[in-house]
Formats: structure tokens, sequence, C-alpha cells
């Protein structure tokens, strides 16, 4: 249960890191 729950944090910050990636290519 730990592992999933962990993988599933890493996806977050994953989708997070291109939110902030795409706005900072935008500007």
């Amino acid at each position: 249960m730990s592992y999933s729950n962990s993988f599933a944090l890493i996806v977050v910050l994953f989708i997070l890191l291109i939110i902030v990636g795409s706005a900072f290519v935008k500007y």
C-alpha cells in the first residue's frame, strides 16, 4: 500500500512540474 501511495505522490509532483514548466514557457 505504501508503495502505491508513494508512486501516486511522485505522479502528482511530476504533473505539477509539467504545469509549472509550461507556465514558464508561456512567459
